[in-house]
């Protein structure tokens, strides 16, 4: 199978002639800052401003002409409201926002670009560029909408050509804004060529190059390079928050505990109030990574909290709580036994699921033995993966978005703690067509190994047999709940150790919102049995207001202790 060929950022500039340069670089400015805005008024009515209008012109292509939409803004006096309670300094930024509206009479315009979906020849960018003859900076508008729609990297690099081969140099805004896209989809060999292209040709950045290229590398394998640029900001100024996250969040992907933590207290040093993702990923590794230095960490950000009080939000908060309940129980701290199989009964299981479902009678399969062992000898010369995914199970995830575009930011997602990544698929997903798209398909490639079964096979058994290979490691992606194959498991065991192996290596994707929210259910690493130590019962239960259904277990705990 051939796919579209992408070509490096660093390849395309390579390519234009020697006298190419950048133009300079903005110099560093200091802004001033806003000390504060206060209002007094000894009433909650005020008199009502007069109504402005503001126009947005939509340019919708050569020949269309240009539609204008009015819109009336109600700039009414607010309600009144508690000084300290949530949302009340919203209304009063925006009863500042009215007062200053109302003294404006300029009409603000808009407009509207909307990027192409596929790349275009720098003929057809002319031709583009020339439908918008009123606006300027036409490349640097474009690149924005790109950003905004999460356009695909091939349409930026067709643009990028095209600046390039009209003016001999491409701007340092226009890579910039290049780059912000290559960061955002976590396109990594995109983020090195620009890392690289930078470095080359600038002795220091401004503090926004700094950033990208910091938040572009902490999540790759070149994340250490990451800490090397926040060096390199220290010597001219003071590193946002964001910038320690990010190479806070490197550290821990690497699990580098202690500089972590160094970098941590580090911030806190210079008074930098940490973003609560930052925290998050914290209590996030603390589920997976049993470390005591980790942990004593974990509960001095709860200290942390509670002196600067720090309101977790919804995210944090269930970190914080799975991080507490991982394995432990809060009431008489015993630990609870482990949702890992023993190496015997994993084995155990591994046999029996290749013999029943994947080798046997297993009539749900709908394959060949050709097909299977085609397949077991390509993951037999593969590496060991860490996580397995279902990609035609995980594409439909959301019916309104195109299924190669959720598969492409689902693996992106994931790919930030750079696992080895297995996505089984169908052979129709290799045809361009609306649904699946050659570029996203390539990019896809960058990021994991590809195995495509015929259209009619069920890929479930490749997936168990992948996962299961692998070790126990490995995780497996899917929205499937696999009960057909665990029933044709012969004995009463070994559909048990199923179960119990598929709640601990299954990962389901529970939240997702294009370009929003990607979220996972959780995955515990504690059995869900009555347990015992002798002196201690541990009990899971049922809810009486939840009705529960066989495939799943009891989220509610008796702590039962002998005094």
């Amino acid at each position: 199978m051939v796919f579209f060929h992408q070509t490096s950022t660093l390849g395309l500039l390579k390519s234009l002639k020697k006298s190419h340069m950048f133009y300079p670089m903005p110099k560093l400015q200091q802004v001033p800052t806003v000390l504060g805005c206060f209002i007094f008024t000894t009433s909650y009515q005020c008199a009502k401003p007069v109504d402005h209008k503001t126009t947005t012109l939509s340019f919708k292509g050569k020949g269309e002409g240009i539609r204008e939409t009015r819109v009336r803004k109600d700039y009414s006096s607010p309600s009144p409201f508690n000084l300290f309670a949530a949302g009340a300094s919203k209304r009063r930024s925006g009863l500042c926002e009215a007062i200053e509206d109302s003294e404006r009479s300029i009409l603000s315009r808009r407009i509207t670009l909307h990027p192409p979906e596929k790349p275009l020849s720098a003929g057809e960018w002319e031709e583009l560029k020339g439908q918008f003859e009123g606006l300027r900076k036409f490349e640097v508008a474009m690149f924005e909408q790109m950003i905004a729609c999460n356009s695909p990297i091939d349409v930026a690099k067709s643009l990028l050509a095209a600046v390039a081969n009209r003016e001999g140099d491409i701007h340092y805004n226009i890579l910039l804004k290049y780059l912000r896209l290559c960061v955002s989809q976590g396109s990594t060999e995109e983020i090195y060529d620009v890392h690289d292209i930078l470095k080359a040709r600038f002795k220091t950045l401004e503090t926004s190059g700094y950033g990208l290229l910091i938040r572009g590398l902490s999540g790759t394998p070149r994340w250490r390079e990451a800490l090397s640029l926040l060096e390199e900001l220290k010597k001219v100024m003071t590193p946002s928050k964001s910038n320690y996250g990010d190479c806070i969040r490197g550290a821990l992907l690497n699990r580098e505990i202690n500089l972590a933590c160094e970098l941590f207290h580090e911030m806190l040093a210079k008074d930098l109030v940490p973003n609560l993702d930052t925290l998050q990923i914290f209590f996030d590794t603390g589920k997976r990574v049993k470390d005591d230095i980790l942990k004593t960490e974990l509960m001095h950000i709860l200290s942390y909290l509670r002196d600067n009080q720090v309101y977790p939000g919804e995210a944090l908060m269930q970190s914080i709580k799975q991080w507490f309940e991982s394995g432990q129980c809060p009431s008489c701290n015993q630990s609870l036994e482990g949702i890992n199989l023993s190496p015997e009964e994993y084995n155990t299981l591994k046999e029996r699921i290749i013999k029943d479902v994947i080798q046997g009678t297993d009539t749900f399969r709908k394959t060949t033995p050709q097909e299977l062992e085609e397949f077991q000898t390509f993951v037999n010369q593969c590496p060991p993966f860490d996580i397995v995914i279902d990609g035609l199970n995980v594409s439909r995830v959301y019916n309104k978005a195109t299924p190669s575009q959720t598969l492409l930011n689902v693996v992106s997602y994931l790919a930030q703690q750079n696992p080895r990544m297995l996505i089984l698929g169908r052979k129709h997903m290799q045809k361009q067509y609306s649904q699946w798209h050659r570029n996203h398909m390539a990019a896809l490639q960058k990021k994991a190994y590809f195995f495509f079964t015929e259209n009619m096979s069920e890929d479930d058994p490749f997936l168990l047999y992948a996962t299961l290979h692998s070790g126990s490691h490995c995780r497996f992606v899917t929205r499937d709940l696999l009960r057909d194959h665990k029933a044709c498991l012969s004995d009463s065991l070994t559909r048990r150790l199923f179960f119990k192996w598929q709640r601990g290596h299954q990962m389901v994707l529970s939240d997702y919102i294009p370009g929003k929210r990607i979220k996972f259910e959780s995955v515990f690493n504690y059995d869900t049995i009555v347990q015992t130590t002798g002196n201690t019962w541990h009990i899971p239960y049922d809810d009486n207001i939840l009705e529960r259904s066989s495939y799943e277990v009891p989220t509610k705990w008796l702590c039962l202790q002998q005094k």
